[in-house]
């Protein structure tokens, strides 16, 4: 890689030229991506979009009359220390926010590179136009700033306030809630019947260990690769996979940690099958509230599919187990 500071004059142009080509591309693919959820944000993107390709005209025609019609083939991953971009196949599904958090890291980062590369100019044009993209730069961020007042008038803001919290339930909490259920109810016939089986809390506690990470492992590669997000805008699916297998270990491991108490304490067993009843329960009216209160499910329907199946599964457990 060619460090910025033995880059000519001609090369300088040409990675701008590429960078804003590039950057351009990235706007438009978040307006792409943007347009189905938040679309008046997309419009923002299309503007900003169309402020890049004007300023790589600039500069192809400044380097047009200096260079002639060929640029080298250098572009800024060619250049040691340069700014980078998130390549565009890792922009897809985003959420808002963090869109326009990259666009201002991209419009920063931008500004900076103009402002040395001006510097290091000889030709005064040259100096010129460089010191004028640095400004332009600079100021995007009041442009982005103003275009979102312009576009965004309280009912286009109110109606992304309301895809956005769409889009949460779909991105986070639905995978979370799944996991979550899986690990509080699928882990529990396993626990309490290796519990009433052995009756010893050291063993029953690796049983609930090894069930609820390998649980999590599968709930989370299910998740992963159920879906891409490409269509439904659920986001990375490798994200809600990440979730799902955490919230899918954390269910299980609830009720796994009350056989940590000691064999040699009294009544050990009967000690720790006490708490983690006492566990379950909170962890089975917890699923139940953020049911009624993300999902939109009754409250009382959700008590009811929730605490009773996994009631229902305890039993199934501690049948098996005292058998």
């Amino acid at each position: 890689m060619k460090a910025f500071a033995d880059l000519t004059e001609r090369e300088v142009l040409a990675v701008a030229i590429s960078s804003e080509e590039e950057d351009s591309r990235i706007y438009r693919s978040f307006a792409e991506d943007l347009a189905g959820r938040y679309p008046e944000s997309a419009k923002i993107f299309e503007e900003m979009a169309e402020e890049e390709n004007g300023h790589r005209r600039m500069l192809l025609d400044m380097y047009e009359r200096r260079y002639g019609p060929h640029l080298p083939p250098i572009r800024r991953g060619d250049v040691k220390g340069f700014l980078r971009r998130r390549p565009i196949w890792l922009t897809k599904n985003l959420p808002l926010d963090t869109i326009r958090k990259e666009a201002e890291t991209m419009e920063f980062e931008a500004e900076r590179f103009y402002a040395k590369a001006a510097e290091q100019a000889e030709d005064v044009g040259v100096r010129k136009l460089l010191g004028d993209l640095a400004t332009m730069e600079k100021e995007h961020e009041s442009l982005a700033a103003r275009l979102t007042n312009t576009i965004l008038n309280d009912d286009a803001r109110a109606e992304e306030d309301r895809t956005r919290k769409r889009m949460f339930v779909l991105q986070y909490v639905q995978p979370g809630l799944a996991g979550l259920m899986d690990g509080s109810v699928s882990t529990l016939a396993p626990l309490f019947a290796a519990a009433f089986a052995t009756q010893h809390n050291w063993q029953t506690f690796l049983v609930g260990l090894a069930a609820s990470i390998g649980a999590g492992i599968s709930m989370g590669f299910a998740e992963a690769l159920s879906d891409d997000g490409s269509m439904t805008g659920r986001g990375s699916p490798w994200l809600r996979g990440l979730t799902c297998g955490v919230m899918t270990a954390v269910g299980g491991l609830g009720h796994t940690i009350p056989y940590l108490v000691p064999d040699a304490w009294p009544n050990a067993f009967w000690l720790a099958t006490s708490i983690a009843c006492i566990v379950v329960f909170f962890e089975l009216w917890a699923i139940a509230y953020i049911r009624a209160r993300y999902m939109d499910t009754p409250f009382l329907q959700a008590v009811f599919q929730i605490v009773l199946g996994g009631a229902i599964v305890l039993a199934v457990g501690v049948l098996i187990g005292g058998a």
